[in-house]
């Protein structure tokens, strides 16, 4: 039952790192759905490239070879060909162009009313979560503390390093605001499959929107060098039905406040 268990566990699909993998997670946000297919459409023109450089290479190593050809020829210039080697790269470099920049006005956009802001700090070495649209009596936000589970403490199924003891559960299909900043150094709030990589520098609150468009349980970590144990903060985010999201904040974050 167990092996069955772990097989299951294992062939099961997870939104985190895997042993040799080469391909991107599979994108749970337009924003990375929108990384991906740029990604696919260079590597489109990459391999094009690079099987026309690779032709001209070896034509001219089998025609001009010492051998083959004992007394070089002499050319100065080729006005045809420098036409068209200043024209076609123009014309890949434009088609690589238009959708990177509008990728990149798409990152940039900024959701005017989102549903839920959610403000991450980053500490040396795990990071603190505020729900700001979720008061208590005392006028505080809701808050709790996410740190890594020891390797002592994983149970079957976990990653190592990429587990934590506090989720951040948020409500799928919904306009996400995330404000990211430090308490003490530099930090970064990354999630792969979100793609969304935010530094929090030390005096400044940055923010991303994202829209988590599936349920799932999504792993980050910090990719800032912030000390000795920068390897030991991950991020976890755990989408969940929007029926069942007032459900679990209530459950598991306002009795962490509570006990706070």
């Amino acid at each position: 039952m167990i092996v069955l268990e772990w097989l299951f566990l294992t062939i099961a699909p997870c939104d985190a790192a895997e042993p040799w993998q080469l391909g991107f997670q599979d994108a749970a946000t337009p924003m990375m759905q929108g990384i991906m297919d740029l990604h696919h459409d260079i590597f489109f023109f990459l391999i094009l490239i690079l099987v026309f450089v690779s032709r001209i290479l070896v034509r001219a190593l089998w025609h001009f070879h010492y051998k083959k050809n004992p007394i070089p020829q002499r050319i100065v210039h080729g006005t045809t060909i420098e036409i068209l080697r200043t024209i076609f790269p123009s014309i890949i470099l434009m088609f690589i162009a238009i959708p990177s920049f509008a990728l990149l006005y798409s990152m940039d956009e900024v959701v005017v009313d989102p549903a839920i802001t959610i403000k991450a700090i980053g500490h040396q070495w795990y990071r603190t979560y505020e729900y700001s649209d979720y008061n208590s009596s005392d006028e505080q936000s809701l808050t709790f503390d996410s740190y890594t589970i020891p390797e002592d403490d994983l149970e079957l199924g976990q990653s190592r390093l990429l587990e934590v003891d506090n989720r951040v559960v948020v409500p799928a299909k919904t306009h996400l605001r995330i404000i990211v900043t430090p308490a003490d150094v530099p930090h970064s709030w990354a999630v792969p499959s979100s793609g969304v990589k935010c530094d929090a520098v030390p005096g400044r609150l940055n923010q991303i929107s994202i829209s988590v468009q599936r349920e799932g349980v999504y792993y980050g970590q910090c990719s800032e060098i912030c000390g000795t144990n920068h390897a030991f903060m991950p991020i976890v985010v755990e989408a969940v039905p929007r029926k069942d999201y007032g459900s679990r904040v209530s459950n598991q974050l306002i009795p962490q406040t509570g006990e706070a």
